[in-house]
């Protein structure tokens, strides 16, 4: 079997720790959910009603159509990760805080996703990592808030060099 050649992200790379600078932005390039994204996603991961039967969620509070919540986040983070925002050392995040789904994202929305570093520390238990906090907002095409939270990244510290 023939290995194709595989094209480095920015995923690809190592961002250390000593990478990340307060203040910092970094904007992902939209992405626009239709129909059946919602739907799919819907039906994997989170089938209410109104994510995944058109003519339920017309007569529902929503008027219409939504995705997911989680599939919003989980966009957004995969086109920040794409972006650069982390790469090979990200350890992950212990968690999320202050998750919020303000706006309904419809079919044929595009969302937009950025991320500003709030600030970073050493680890006390850990001396091989830092923590990174980092705000997250994603807007739709009319610059609509339709997802916000705020966490902590684990990201490894740069190793020393020979």
């Amino acid at each position: 079997m023939t290995r194709t050649p595989s094209i480095e992200t920015p995923a690809d790379r190592a961002r250390y720790y000593e990478d990340y600078t307060v203040g910092e932005i970094i904007n992902a390039p939209g992405v626009t959910l239709t129909e059946s994204d919602i739907i799919e996603f819907a039906f994997r991961y989170d089938p209410q009603a109104f994510h995944t039967d058109v003519e339920f969620a017309k007569d529902s509070i929503y008027g219409g159509l939504i995705a997911s919540g989680w599939q919003v986040g989980a966009v957004a983070f995969r086109m920040l990760v794409q972006a650069g925002f982390v790469g090979r050392g990200s350890m992950g995040s212990p968690g999320i805080n202050d998750l919020r789904w303000p706006n309904p994202v419809r079919p044929g929305d595009t969302l937009y996703a950025r991320t500003s570093v709030l600030s970073k520390r050493d680890s006390r238990s850990r001396p091989e990592l830092g923590l990174v906090t980092m705000d997250y907002v994603v807007e739709n095409q009319h610059g609509i808030l339709c997802c916000a939270w705020n966490s902590v990244q684990l990201v490894m510290k740069r190793p020393p060099t020979a």
